[in-house]
């Protein structure tokens, strides 16, 4: 027997198996995941709060860059007709300002006058709707004898309410327009800035790129934006601005004062979807109520108005918008309640706008799959066991 033979041999530690390099560089990214995963909803559960509390800053940018981003198209066409970019971009600036000011001078001036005269015609209100408070009482009446018999005890006495007249709308907005200026100087600042430094900022974004796919990719995000902002705006101020003068029109046969202010404001609210439309109703029911004694000609500018919106709403805006505009009603009420609560009557009008531009940049970017995340081999997924299989019968 050798030497080799007679030393005892020993056993060599089993040897721990090594994780692989794939499953270390899977489980990194999982964790890089599930970092992104948390922050970005903690994000975007702070966003909501910080946009509603910094709203005198955030809502006059966001304002101005949707409009800048809508005026883009005119901008290019000057420049195409080698304008200077600054001289284009204040081109720009005077016609939305021009706009604006024949909005204004179409809605707010007869407006107030209107405001003014709400005192005054309390009275025929009360007239106008007598009957229709008349049969509101009787079923007050009724159902007080019917608790009463049956309850008991006697209905309180109904309490007096005082209605203050309104004031003068130039003396509510007194105290809020300077402010309101410095806000709108401030929004056409950012809108002739952002215009005049738009081609140079574009093809800065794009050269900076590290690869020619991500340049081309970042171009293509880009324009879609700026193509479907523009043409939803485009086309939705065209289809209101046609709106409101059949509005007008059949307001001032029916006989109402000032036709171009309702007109203008049935295109305004249409802006809004869903609820402006029922504004707008509502305004026109209110103001046929000043105007005429009889309830049911009163109502008709109502009517006549629901009429029309129903018509441009099923035929004339799916024509003009297509399906290239078409978005998810579900999405243009979560977005119109979101912004909504965060910005007001403002944040309604852009809830659309802004909806648009987030769809495009998500769909160019990609959209988070959380559900694949969080069920397809991820950690809340359970290994399945094989079970034994029988034992083979024999033959």
């Amino acid at each position: 027997m050798s030497e080799a033979d007679s030393e005892p041999s020993i056993a060599a530690p089993e040897a721990v198996p090594a994780l692989e390099p794939e499953a270390t560089a899977y489980r990194r990214d999982r964790l890089l995941a599930a970092l992104t995963l948390m922050f970005g909803t903690a994000l975007v559960l702070a966003m909501p709060f910080a946009l509603r509390a910094g709203a005198e800053f955030f809502l006059p940018v966001t304002a101005a860059l949707v409009i800048a981003i809508a005026l883009v198209p005119v901008l290019e066409w000057l420049e195409r007709r080698r304008v200077p970019s600054a001289l284009a971009a204040f081109f720009c600036v005077i016609l939305f300002l021009a706009m604006a000011n024949i909005a204004v001078a179409a809605i707010v001036f007869p407006a107030a006058q209107w405001f003014q005269l709400l005192p005054e015609r309390i009275g025929q209100l009360r007239e106008t709707l007598a009957p229709i408070v008349q049969i509101y009482s009787d079923l007050e009446e009724f159902v007080a004898n019917v608790i009463r018999e049956f309850g008991g005890s006697s209905p309180s006495a109904p309490q007096a309410v005082r209605v203050e007249p309104p004031n003068s709308l130039l003396q509510i907005i007194a105290a809020s327009a300077p402010f309101a200026a410095i806000q709108m100087f401030f929004a056409v600042l950012v809108i002739f800035f952002f215009l005049s430094g738009w081609t140079r900022m574009r093809k800065r974004t794009i050269t900076t790129r590290a690869s020619f796919d991500g340049a081309m990719t970042t171009a293509r995000v880009i324009q879609q934006v700026v193509d479907a902002t523009s043409a939803y705006l485009g086309t939705i101020t065209l289809v209101n601005i046609g709106m409101g003068l059949v509005v007008a029109l059949v307001v001032h046969l029916l006989g109402m004062p000032t036709p171009l202010m309702w007109g203008g404001i049935a295109a305004l609210l249409n802006y809004i979807p869903y609820l402006g439309p029922i504004a707008a109703a509502l305004l026109l029911a209110l103001g046929g109520l000043m105007t005429f004694t009889d309830p049911w000609y009163a109502l008709l500018p109502a009517i006549a108005f629901v009429v029309i919106h129903m018509v441009e709403a099923n035929l004339v805006t799916p024509a003009v918008v297509g399906r290239r505009l078409t978005i998810n009603p579900l999405m243009i009420l979560l977005s119109l309640s979101f912004w909504a609560w965060v910005w007001g009557t403002t944040g309604a009008l852009l809830a659309v706008p802004l909806l648009i531009i987030f769809r495009t940049i998500l769909d160019a970017a990609g959209k988070p799959d959380i559900a694949g995340f969080l069920f397809e081999e991820g950690t809340l997924i359970h290994e399945h066991q094989e079970e034994p299989r029988p034992p083979p019968r024999p033959a």
